[in-house]
C-alpha cells in the first residue's frame, strides 16, 4: 500500500509537565523540544497543551509525491480541502477537528529480538535455565507507535475521511460503532470509535513480547497503583496482548504485543464484531471507566479541568 506507517501523533492536554513524565515513565525518550521517541520509529508522540484531552493531529508515512497527489484526489471527492506541499499533504477530519498529515519518509525498519523459549506440553525448547523474560533487569521502551484511538462525534464521517480519504484499509469493524483501520502492515494503526464527544481515547506501543508487557506495566505500577485500567489480556481484533493505564490527563496508554500482520489485502477479510468479542479474548472483563471515561461529561460540557 502507498501508505505505510503511523509516524507519529500529537495529543493536546491541560497538564503538559505531569503528562510528560508519565511518558517518559513509560519508557519513551524525551527531547528537548516537546517530542519523545521510540527505541525503533524515532519522534512518534509530542505533548502540546490544549484546553481538554483531544488528538490534535497524526503524520502517516507515503512512500512517493505521487501517493499526496492521489490523496489529495480523494479527499477533493469528499468534499474536503487538502494542501499539498513539499513533501507533504495537510487536510482536517471535519468531526474532530484532527489534522491528518501525509509525509514522503522512508519505511520504519525493525531488527528482529531474539525468539523467547517456551517450553509445553511434550516440547522442551528451553531446559537447564530459567525463562529469559524473568532475568531482564533493563526497563521496558517501547520499540514504536502502534495505533491512536479517536473518539467521534460522526463516526461515519470521520470513518470515511480516513479510510475513503486518506486511504487507510479496513481491517475490522465492531457493529455500529468501531473501525479498525491500518496504514501500514499492522492490524490497525487508528481505531475510530462513536462517541459522544472527539477525545483521545488511547495510544498503544509496541513490545518484544507478553513479559514485556506485563513488566512495564508493572513497573509503572510500583509507586502509582492509580494508573491501571485493564490487563493483562488478549484482544480478539488485533489478537494482541495488551494492558491499560492512565496517564495524568485522562488518556489511557497500552503497552502490546504479537499484533496480527497482514501482508496481502486479499489474503484477509474484514469481520464485524458484535459484544465482548471486539473488545477482548480472554483476560478481567474491561472496566466501565474503558468503555466511557469518567471525564467525558467534563469534556462534553468544557468544564475539564486544567488541576486534574
Amino acid at each position: 500500500m502507498a501508505l505505510h506507517r503511523l509516524t507519529s501523533i500529537t495529543m493536546g492536554v491541560p497538564t503538559v509537565t505531569e503528562t510528560a513524565a508519565y511518558y517518559t515513565d513509560f519508557g519513551l525518550t524525551p527531547d528537548d523540544d516537546g517530542w519523545f521517541t521510540t527505541q525503533d520509529g524515532g519522534r512518534q508522540l509530542r505533548i502540546v497543551h490544549a484546553s481538554t484531552r483531544r488528538l490534535v493531529a497524526v503524520r502517516v508515512g507515503v512512500d512517493t509525491p505521487d501517493d499526496l497527489a492521489a490523496t489529495a484526489s480523494r479527499l477533493a471527492r469528499l468534499g474536503i480541502d487538502a494542501v499539498v506541499d513539499t513533501g507533504t499533504l495537510t487536510a482536517y477530519d471535519k468531526a474532530t477537528a484532527v489534522r491528518a498529515v501525509l509525509e514522503v519518509a522512508p519505511r520504519i525498519t525493525q531488527s528482529p529480538v531474539p525468539g523467547t523459549l517456551y517450553n509445553g506440553p511434550g516440547r522442551t525448547d528451553r531446559t537447564g535455565s530459567r525463562a529469559p523474560g524473568i532475568l531482564r533487569t533493563e526497563r521496558v521502551r517501547p520499540r514504536k507507535l502502534g495505533h491512536a484511538v479517536i473518539g467521534t462525534t460522526d463516526f461515519d464521517t470521520t470513518t470515511a475521511f480516513f479510510r475513503d480519504g486518506l486511504g487507510f484499509k479496513a481491517s475490522d469493524y465492531i457493529k455500529d460503532h468501531g473501525a479498525f483501520l491500518r496504514c501500514s502492515t499492522d492490524h490497525h494503526n487508528i481505531l475510530v470509535l462513536a462517541a459522544p464527544v472527539a477525545f483521545l481515547h488511547h495510544s498503544s506501543w509496541q513490545v518484544d513480547d507478553i513479559d514485556e508487557v506485563g513488566r512495564g506495566a508493572a513497573a509503572m505500577l510500583e509507586d502509582h497503583p492509580e494508573r491501571h485500567v485493564w490487563g493483562l489480556g488478549r484482544h480478539h481484533a488485533g489478537s494482541n496482548f495488551f494492558w491499560y493505564l492512565k496517564d495524568p490527563a485522562g488518556n489511557f496508554s497500552e503497552y502490546y504485543s504479537d499484533m496480527d500482520c497482514i501482508v496481502d489485502d486479499q489474503l484477509w477479510t474484514p469481520e464485524v464484531l458484535e459484544g465482548a468479542k471486539g473488545l477482548f479474548n480472554w483476560g478481567p472483563p474491561p472496566p466501565p471507566s474503558f468503555l466511557a471515561p469518567e471525564d467525558l461529561a467534563a469534556l462534553m460540557t468544557g468544564t475539564h479541568s486544567e488541576s486534574r
